[in-house]
């Protein structure tokens, strides 16, 4: 029978019918439907940590335009030459197949082009090394191929690819082996993840590196072999290293993207990419410090750090645990936001709106001094007082009485409320009001809301919320005024006083330290002109944490954090601040605290210079004991005090005394000259003095010896005179109180040398008495 064209085209248009009809009958196979894979990403597109979606598989969706040149080349020369030709099958491939299959009795080769292995990804029966399933494998790529582009077939693979355990697709792989994008890879990193899907399992980088380099090496010979890549720069990759960490390892910042993930799910997105602002590099040196800092702490403690960037308020850094796999510290509770005591970490804001109120300078003399503030009693942390200070000894060194005096003035409840207006929410136990205790930790917040209040000292008074995604709102507001936060930003950095600046170390770093009662909590935070960060220390179950607070273990790790912000960041060139206009330098006078020029030079008992705001030199707080002016007439007559009257010849003169809770801390040579004056006999005033009060069981110049095979003297000791229970101290430290002024004291004394007993009572009357214990 002689074959015609017209049998040519009925031939032809049969077997099109048919694929048509077997097309129709057996469509292409489509992907179900799946969660979506949730990836959290640094601000550069580093993966920080993955959620698989409901299969189990992590995906990350890419397109030819977004993988590297290298692996695209790669990939095509090595797996599929003829791609761009070809129908779907290579036609001399399978013949080469099918010759092994006959002489081996096995299949040795597939003959697989690129088309076929997305054929048997996206139809299972059609995996497998099985005739049938070759067969249904070659049926599917022609199937690929007249429905798809080339562009879109490639586009399967490149998301499909097994890439080991729950990784599909080359970004996938890309970001969880390698710790970048795939538009970022070298010649020997885009072999290695184009041998890979060869044998997913067996070649996995992060557990069979030796099998790994192997496949990347055939695959980079080859490319050498075809002419594609040179063989210097095939020789320079196979000088890189496979490596590769298990792929939890890789996870960075796990709490912070933890957030980012329920904070969608609430919202009811459910993106495939979260961006965050946070910066891998600095991330990873961040959490690598706070693991190291853990061997130096008890089995239940935790470490928390949060950096954020004061031109942006964008977190760089964000640590909630130290260590993400250690149940025994919590390490899936959340520091950074949980709500716990800030210590003394509030006393910064409360200086700066004292200031902005003109109720203080930098200099304004403050009484560190035992007081009750209507029952409340605070001490400071060492138990000891030191008398006169000013405002930037007492901010600097933390001292809690001074605090508690102008929280007092300044009034709790609008402290509270100044700070709730900035962002920093006050947490007060059992819903109760503000009160004195707020300055010392009475409230409780967070680290995050303390680093967004301490933003303010650099950013001209101007708290703001951190933000942790490139899209988050900021949100500001102002928490003081500009020339407030630079005063109080001097005082924390170089110790507030002009033209004496104390630095450490070449750093300028504005820094406070806080610690909770019970040594709950250990925090200090810091301020340089690029970052604001804080670390907190303790148990994430609230119980006590003995030995560690902020002076002691927040504040060295908080310097090495500052270290590792890196040399431009941290360590600043020392280049004067521009100084707000509002800020002057004003020569004081203590104890009036009012400006030396304003001041009588007779009543400038000491010189200092302060900072001071719009023009302002408010004088000393009044002194809460003895009401009136510090300023005071003096009676003189023959060289002795009278009262008026007392001496026909007595002149008046004008004198200066300090607050009266100071008579205890004062030396003869800080008084003013005619405080020291004797007293007439017989004119003798109700003066204010220690004449008033005395301590009995205990004279003057007593030398004390313990008794033999002893360490201590115990004296019994009682204060007579006394009113409105008495306070105790011994060599200025607190040693006892007691609401009965009349109760008997134990003295106790162990070291050997001077020692000087000081007992208060209630009317701020004084009495010291100095001994001396011989060993």
């Amino acid at each position: 029978m002689r074959i015609t064209r017209r049998h040519i085209e009925l031939t032809l248009a049969g077997l099109l019918t048919a694929a048509l009809a077997l097309d129709l009958a057996c469509p292409l196979p489509q992907p179900a439907a799946q969660s979506p894979t949730l990836t959290v990403l640094a601000a550069d597109g580093t993966p920080l940590r993955a959620w698989p979606g409901d299969d189990g598989a992590q995906r990350h969706p890419t397109t030819p335009e977004a993988v590297s040149p290298n692996y695209v080349e790669a990939l095509l020369h090595y797996e599929d030459r003829w791609f761009r030709w070809h129908p779907g099958v290579n036609p001399v491939a399978l013949v080469r197949a099918a010759w092994q299959w006959a002489r081996h009795g096995r299949i040795v080769s597939g003959g697989s082009t690129l088309t076929m292995q997305v054929a048997r990804l996206v139809d299972e029966k059609a995996a497998g090394r099985t005739i049938p399933a070759k067969l249904r494998q070659i049926a599917r790529a022609l199937q690929l191929e007249l429905h798809c582009s080339k562009h879109e077939i490639l586009s399967l693979y490149l998301n499909l690819a097994p890439m080991g355990g729950p990784l599909e697709g080359v970004e996938t792989a890309s970001r969880a082996y390698l710790g970048k994008g795939a538009a970022d890879l070298s010649k020997a990193e885009a072999a290695l993840l184009v041998a890979l899907p060869q044998s997913p399992t067996r070649l996995r980088p992060d557990r069979a590196v030796a099998a790994a380099q192997t496949a990347r090496d055939k695959v980079l010979t080859r490319m050498q072999t075809l002419g594609i890549w040179s063989a210097a720069d095939v020789a320079d990759a196979k000088l890189e290293r496979v490596f590769a960490p298990p792929l939890r390892a890789r996870w960075l910042a796990p709490l912070a993207a933890e957030r980012l993930r329920q904070e969608a799910k609430h919202h009811g997105a459910a993106p495939a990419i979260i961006q965050t602002t946070l910066d891998a590099g600095l991330q990873a040196r961040l959490e690598q410090l706070l693991t190291d800092r853990l061997n130096s702490l008890p089995d239940a403690v935790s470490l928390a750090a949060l950096v954020v960037d004061n031109r942006s308020l964008e977190v760089r850094g964000y640590v909630g645990s130290a260590d993400f796999t250690d149940a025994r510290r919590g390490a899936h509770v959340d520091m950074v936001r949980a709500k716990r005591s800030p210590g003394s970490t509030l006393k910064p804001f409360l200086y700066g709106m004292a200031l902005d109120e003109g109720l203080i300078h930098s200099e304004s003399l403050l009484i560190d001094a035992p007081q009750n503030f209507g029952g409340y009693a605070p001490g400071n942390f060492q138990a000891d007082f030191s008398g006169p200070v000013s405002v930037s000894e007492a901010l600097q060194r933390s001292l809690n009485v001074p605090a508690v005096d102008l929280l007092d003035r300044l009034g709790p409840e609008r402290f509270a409320g100044r700070l709730r207006h900035a962002g920093l929410r006050l947490r007060m136990p059992a819903n109760a009001a503000p009160n004195l205790s707020l300055i010392l930790g009475g409230g409780s917040t967070s680290l995050e809301e303390l680093v967004g209040g301490y933003t303010a000292l650099a950013r001209g008074g101007i708290a703001a919320r951190p933000r942790l995604t490139p899209d988050e709102p900021l949100k500001e507001a102002r928490l003081m005024s500009e020339g407030a936060a630079f005063i109080v930003r001097e005082i924390l950095e170089n110790g507030g006083r002009p033209g004496s600046p104390f630095r450490e170390s070449g750093q300028r770093v504005a820094w406070k330290t806080g610690t909770s009662f019970g040594f709950r909590d250990a925090w200090a935070l810091g301020v340089t002109d690029r970052y604001t960060f804080g670390v907190w220390i303790g148990r994430p179950d609230g119980t006590p944490n003995p030995g560690h607070f902020g002076a002691n273990s927040a504040a060295p790790l908080l310097r090495d954090l500052a270290a590792a912000l890196g040399p431009d960041e941290a360590r600043q060139q020392l280049a004067p601040r521009r100084r707000p206009d509002s800020v002057v330098a004003v020569p004081i006078c203590w104890p009036m605290g009012l400006a030396e020029s304003a001041t009588d030079p007779a009543l400038c008992l000491q010189r200092r210079t302060a900072w001071t705001l719009d023009g302002a030199v408010p004088p000393t707080l009044p002194d809460r004991l003895r009401p009136g002016p510090l300023a005071e007439p003096v009676w003189v007559a023959a060289g002795q005090r009278v009262q008026p009257g007392c001496a026909p010849d007595a002149e008046r003169f004008e004198a200066v005394r300090w607050p009266a809770l100071l008579g205890p801390f004062l030396d003869a040579e800080q008084r003013h000259p005619l405080e020291r004056l004797a007293w007439r006999p017989g004119c003798t005033g109700q003066q204010l003095s220690a004449n008033r009060l005395r301590v009995v069981g205990l004279e003057p110049g007593t030398v004390l010896r313990p008794a033999p095979g002893q360490r201590e003297v115990v004296l019994k000791l009682q204060a007579i005179g006394a009113q409105q229970g008495t306070t105790w101290l011994l060599d200025g430290q607190w040693m006892a109180a007691s609401a009965i002024a009349s109760a008997a004291q134990i003295l106790r004394v162990e070291r050997a040398g001077e020692h000087r007993l000081t007992v208060m009572d209630g009317q701020g009357r004084w009495a010291k008495v100095d001994f001396h214990l011989a060993q």
